[in-house]
């Protein structure tokens, strides 16, 4: 990033920025500042749809953007850079032709893959700072790795329901995301917002904290949220804060790292188990046995209010936080087919059952979302 106020801004961009431009902490060399930045915004979901969006309008000169999922209707009550005429586009190429329109002056890069340790270095290093949009813990533990090493800042945000929460990792003498979270939890444990809902403004209240935090410190302005994790309780409307420390162990911000390079983020987390597949099945697969007149014993997981939406005809529902209590319900003998909402926590139910004696329980991959997208279109899609 120059620092010199060379990148010189046109009368349109004058314009534009006019109302940024009388803030005594922007100005005009604030301004040519951003226009010589580069931001990475690593998923354009609910959190990257408005940290994208305010980064272009505010005149950042490079906004890069990776994702390589699609849109799909679910996501827009959260996601409203997309419309349903977009189901099934990549959203990097959406996000591409809506931010150009936002802001013809600043050029928007696509990298249009999933970020991995293959990668992560290589487009992390040619940005200013990085925003970690993400909603999974392999990628969130990989960004945090790779701006350490790159010695890039991260803004960090992610969302749960009705809560928010917020900070700034790798930056110098400040700690990392492992210095918070210094393992992952188990799999399953947290579930994403497709499994546990989310309220579609607070990913956006996030996103924004998100991109004034990286303004700020393209800027040189204000004080980040370095040292600090910001809360919020989107159900009561208060924000609170606690202070991180850096541990001066942590294996990948101290003096003396263990980490040096990019890890196997799946199987930190977690997510590469003995066996792989042996412990789930796909719905085209089910629907063969069930068709077979295979007994197939069917277990819903899910939670009340969802079973009453929709189910799988001849399941039986057992929440999965009641699992271990009503195990005894169910017989160690049979072929058991679990399923949830899209197949994580019936994941972690399997690993639960298994533990308890149940050798022949399985998984459905993807969960009755799968099922009604690949079997049975009669099944509501939530």
């Amino acid at each position: 990033m120059t620092t010199d106020g060379s990148e010189a801004l046109s009368k349109k961009e004058l314009e534009r920025y006019s109302r940024q431009l009388v803030l005594p902490e922007v100005g005009i060399e604030g301004q040519r500042r951003l226009k010589s930045s580069r931001a990475l915004v690593v998923g354009v979901g609910g959190l990257g749809v408005p940290a994208s969006t305010y980064l272009a309008a505010a005149g950042v000169g490079e906004v890069g953007i990776v994702d390589h999922d699609r849109v799909e209707v679910s996501n827009i009550h959260r996601q409203p850079l997309y419309a349903e005429g977009d189901a099934g586009r990549l959203k990097v190429d959406v996000a591409l032709e809506r931010l150009h329109e936002t802001n013809p002056n600043v050029s928007v890069v696509p990298h249009r893959a999933r970020l991995d340790r293959s990668n992560a270095l290589d487009i992390i290093r040619g940005y200013d700072v990085v925003l970690d949009c993400t909603d999974n813990f392999p990628t969130r533990y990989l960004v945090n790795d790779a701006c350490v090493i790159a010695r890039k800042p991260d803004v960090y945000a992610s969302v749960y329901r009705f809560d928010g929460q917020s900070s700034v990792f790798a930056a110098e003498s400040g700690p990392c995301y492992r210095c918070l979270f210094p393992v992952p939890p188990p799999p399953g444990a947290v579930q994403d917002c497709a499994e546990s809902g989310v309220m579609g403004v607070l990913p956006g209240l996030m996103g924004t904290v998100q991109a004034a935090q990286a303004l700020n410190i393209l800027l040189g302005n204000g004080k980040a949220l370095v040292g600090r994790l910001l809360l919020f309780n989107g159900s009561e409307m208060t924000f609170e804060e606690v202070r991180v420390r850096k541990d001066p162990e942590c294996p990948v911000c101290s003096t003396a790292p263990r980490i040096r390079e990019l890890i196997d983020y799946d199987e930190f987390c977690g997510l590469k188990r003995e066996g792989g597949r042996q412990e789930e099945l796909g719905p085209s697969e089910l629907k063969r046995l069930l068709d077979a007149g295979e007994k197939v014993y069917l277990l819903d997981v899910r939670e009340p209010y969802e079973h009453q939406l929709c189910s799988i005809a001849g399941s039986k529902h057992i929440p999965i936080g009641e699992l271990a209590r009503r195990a005894g319900e169910l017989d160690r003998e049979e072929e058991l087919v679990v399923y949830c909402h899209v197949g994580v926590r019936s994941a972690a139910a399997v690993g639960l059952l298994k533990s308890l004696g149940f050798r022949k329980a399985r998984s459905l991959a993807g969960g009755i979302r799968a099922w009604a997208e690949e079997v049975d279109p009669s099944v509501p899609v939530y």
